[in-house]
């Protein structure tokens, strides 16, 4: 895969719905892939810690975006899988800079992808009603 951020609805993992290649699209998610548990909100410093936890990053890790980016570099972390089904409110600001660390990450390094569970299209019409 040529790309660091992949979405995958959750209908797909759930129901193991099977894509154009005829593979279960929930089997697309490498099995190691490193999970970063967030809470219903998904804000800098959750994404951060959360972040640091699941990578086992060091101890001199200073809970800042360059540092995640030096961290994440060095990690042996390869695949990153976040659920947001059960989040209820999202910094867009904070997730947008996440998702800048990884891409840059991926063009100098070719690591981490990242799969990025969202919720199928009637639950997430049921949270914005």
């Amino acid at each position: 895969m040529n790309q660091a951020i992949h979405y995958v609805n959750q209908s797909h993992v759930n129901q193991g719905q099977i894509n154009q290649n005829g593979t279960a699209l929930g089997t697309s998610i490498p099995a190691q892939a490193v999970t970063i548990a967030i809470g219903d909100t998904l804000e800098k410093t959750e994404l951060l810690t959360s972040l640091g936890q699941a990578c086992d990053f060091p101890s001199y890790f200073s809970h800042n975006w360059d540092s995640a980016w030096d961290c994440l570099t060095d990690s042996e972390a390869i695949h990153l899988r976040l659920d947001l089904t059960d989040v209820k409110r999202i910094n867009t600001e904070d997730f947008n800079v996440f998702k800048s660390i990884i891409e840059d990450a991926f063009r100098e390094f070719g690591k981490p992808q990242l799969w990025v569970i969202v919720p199928s299209e009637d639950e997430a019409y049921a949270l914005e009603t």
